[in-house]
């Protein structure tokens, strides 16, 4: 099934391939915390910079790294260190979501438990800042993605409307220009927010 689900995909050119990496089974983004740190490697370090005088005396700056993917988060401006961690584990989950792409077939997909949960009518409200906002995301551009970037269709598959879906990508910005590179090599008008 995974073979017949990768002759459905769009053909992907040597440029694109550096801009997104195509993964089978569940996406990172959508793992649970305990999950997706069996796959990420911390590391610790002091930061130069502006800060006031405590600033550098400790290890609180965090990378944290997706081994299978090699996508990190960095976060360094808070001064506790478990404060940085959660925040580049947060952009770590952001940018899988932006980066990874799931093997998927459109005729028999049903959305999420998570989307379905979220999902209010033809309306998913989602503040950016909230832990399931990655999840959200990357099913919204995985779909997007395997119906090349076909707004509507897209829509109609995950119950929202087409309004509806350009806000969810939009709250991320680095999201949006992907998705509006990605429909700009395919002849496509850009979304905007």
């Amino acid at each position: 099934q995974a073979n017949r689900a990768n002759e459905l995909l769009p053909p992907i050119s040597a440029f694109e391939q550096s801009r997104y990496k195509m993964i089978e089974g569940d996406h990172p983004a959508m793992l649970s915390d305990e999950a997706l740190l069996r796959d990420v490697v911390l590391d610790f370090g002091r930061t130069g910079g502006p800060g006031g005088q405590h600033r550098n005396r400790k290890a609180t700056s965090c990378t944290a790294t997706h081994v299978p993917s090699d996508y990190s988060g960095k976060a360094a401006e808070r001064r506790r260190q478990s404060e940085n961690r959660k925040l580049a584990f947060s952009r770590l989950r952001r940018t899988l979501a932006i980066h990874l792409r799931r093997t998927i077939l459109l005729d028999n997909y049903a959305p999420s438990e998570l989307w379905e949960k979220r999902r209010q009518g033809d309306q998913l409200p989602i503040n950016p800042k909230h832990r399931d906002y990655p999840h959200l995301l990357a099913e919204a551009l995985d779909i997007l993605f395997t119906s090349e970037f076909n707004q509507s269709e897209s829509a109609e598959i995950l119950k929202i409307t087409s309004s509806q879906l350009v806000k969810v990508i939009s709250h991320e910005k680095e999201a949006l220009t992907w998705l509006n590179n990605q429909r700009k090599e395919r002849g496509l008008s850009p979304l905007s927010s």
